[in-house]
């Protein structure tokens, strides 16, 4: 039970005098006492009654608040019956210790109270073990996905009056009982949460915001997660796992009451489990039109498959919509941690607008991976034009938006050794545009890639003239543009077998992070920067010069 529902009994005859906003503490027993050091009886959560017969003169009243706060007890209720007015000095030192502190009144006997108190938990933990067994009840009866992730929620409000929310790793809200958390809420709580989670803290985990106390809960599937089947790393899951914020402080729960919430998360991670696979048509789709794509497929072939997509991700449109690209990259110190997985599962969450509550809108998002790579494919319907003008898209994605709201979050999630980079192309309106789209979208990453920060995105706008008007080169000018870039480093590979070629294309695809493109190469350091330095030499480039790397990338695409 709470502190406010004692306050909230009348026949109780409590008076508040110090504590409002904590008055959703958890009170977990009684005790009445008047030792001026009771510590040794305390185990925390207690309420506890004393009739001021320890307090001899003003000084007295700090020590014995101190005791008490530092033994975690839920509040502190004072006869009136000894000295009439609770003493001004024992109001101040519990506001100093935030100790709630009640008046009783006189006619109020301390046995009231205390049979109140024992009866309210009493029947509260008996609760928790009947709720145990009614949501194995409801859940057998309502089939294998028990109803969503809000049914699961709703049973801890009927049955143990708590309020809870599933929130994804960027702060978005997946359901919820009761009133929906203000979006900086829950972007703190997931923050919080992940920075818990790589650090290696023990949960659940507490976090005060605007004196509500919440604790946070891991939702993990089936092979997520540390501990599960095939997990060896925290980075390869804490970035898509969901999580659970209850409307309470775990601190001081009993054992039954924890196992019930490790219950509920468990039931969630099912659900969970269901959405993941539901998206694997959108994914095959991703992935059937990004190889189109990519191997060069005639448009025609490419616009078929368009064609079958977007009834999927846009079902009742009734005209083909517009497309844009967004491409994302995980990246991890070590180069050990596969990227691409991470990449998909978190770009899917970061194109879902962060104000939309539930988990169907990302039913519309389709995402590939390929490598290290995340690859987006996202509709955008058409605008009703006005009559000669053209179409155009509606609600096109902005890269500077699209990190915005989930950046505090990610930032916590990816820590010191993590990095995520992220571009959008412009909308393209057919299957001849897509292939320029996704290009555009790769090297938009890339100039994200060479900022500074743990999140960095850009969009086509940012790109150089010479990037957007790449495919209308004539071929003599590009002939010429790689020569000079290349012949010098093909020349001397063929009469030194160094393979300079082979490490320009995987420094620039490491980003020019020197320990991942060692790692790939199976190279020391020291023999890397040898290699790029040669590189310099015969090219009289810079490759710590963003210009100099995107002509690098950009003749080594068009050879």
């Amino acid at each position: 039970m709470r502190l406010r529902a004692l306050l909230e009994t009348e026949a109780l005859g409590l008076r508040l005098l110090g504590g409002e906003d904590e008055l959703d503490r958890t009170v977990r027993g009684v005790m009445t006492t008047d030792l001026r050091d009771p510590s040794r009886y305390l185990t925390g959560g207690e309420l506890v009654l004393t009739g001021l017969a320890w307090r001899r003169n003003s000084a007295d009243s700090e020590p014995f608040v101190r005791i008490l706060a530092s033994a975690g007890v839920a509040g502190l209720a004072a006869g009136e019956a000894e000295l009439g007015d609770i003493p001004d000095d024992l109001v101040s030192a519990c506001r100093r210790n935030r100790l709630p502190l009640f008046a009783v009144n006189e006619d109020v006997a301390f046995a009231t109270i205390t049979e109140y108190v024992v009866r309210q938990v009493s029947g509260e933990r008996a609760g928790d073990l009947a709720a145990v067994v009614d949501r194995h009840r409801r859940l057998m009866t309502s089939g294998p996905a028990g109803g969503g992730p809000d049914v699961v929620l709703d049973l801890l409000t009927t049955d143990l009056d708590l309020r809870a929310w599933v929130l994804s790793p960027t702060g978005r809200q997946i359901a919820g009982a009761g009133e929906p958390l203000a979006p900086g809420v829950c972007a703190a709580l997931a923050g919080e949460h992940l920075a818990a989670v790589r650090t290696g803290r023990r949960g659940p985990h507490r976090i005060s915001i605007q004196g509500i106390t919440y604790s946070l809960f891991p939702i993990r599937g089936a092979g997520r997660g540390p501990g599960g089947p095939g997990a060896r790393d925290v980075r390869e899951s804490v970035l898509s796992d969901w999580l659970l914020a209850v409307e309470a402080d775990a601190g001081d729960w009993p054992a039954e009451r924890l196992d019930l919430l490790q219950g509920v998360t468990q039931l969630i991670a099912v659900e969970r489990d269901r959405r993941d696979a539901a998206r694997t048509v959108r994914r095959r789709l991703a992935q059937e039109v990004l190889e189109l794509v990519q191997t060069g497929a005639p448009p025609a072939e490419i616009a078929a498959r368009l064609r079958v997509a977007a009834p999927v991700l846009l079902p009742g449109l009734g005209t083909a919509p517009h497309w844009q690209v967004v491409v994302a990259r995980v990246d991890w110190d070590g180069g050990d941690i596969p990227g691409g997985p991470v990449a998909q599962s978190l770009l899917e969450e970061i194109l879902v607008d962060p104000s939309l509550s539930g988990p169907e809108p990302s039913d519309r998002i389709a995402v590939a991976h390929a490598g290290d790579e995340a690859i987006a494919l996202v509709p955008l319907p058409a605008l009703a034009a006005e009559p000669g003008e053209e179409k155009g898209p509606d609600r096109a994605l902005h890269a500077d938006e699209l990190l915005s709201a989930v950046r505090e979050p990610l930032q916590a999630g990816l820590a010191d050794d993590g990095r995520l980079t992220l571009g959008v192309s412009a909308a393209v309106h057919s299957a001849e545009g897509l292939r320029g789209a996704l290009e555009e979208a790769r090297h938009a990453r890339r100039v994200a890639a060479a900022r500074p920060g743990r999140v960095c995105a850009a969009g086509h706008h940012e790109l150089a003239s010479h990037v957007l008007l790449l495919p209308f080169v004539p071929d003599d000018v590009r002939r010429a543009f790689t020569a000079r870039l290349l012949d010098p480093l093909r020349d001397y590979d063929r009469r030194h077998r160094a393979e300079l070629i082979p490490t320009l294309e995987a420094f620039l695809d490491c980003d020019g992070s020197w320990t991942r493109c060692a790692t790939r190469l199976h190279l020391h350091v020291n023999t890397l920067r040898y290699r790029v330095g040669r590189i310099e030499q015969l090219t009289g480039r810079d490759l710590s010069r963003l210009e100099d790397k995107l002509d690098f990338f950009l003749a080594l695409r068009m050879s």
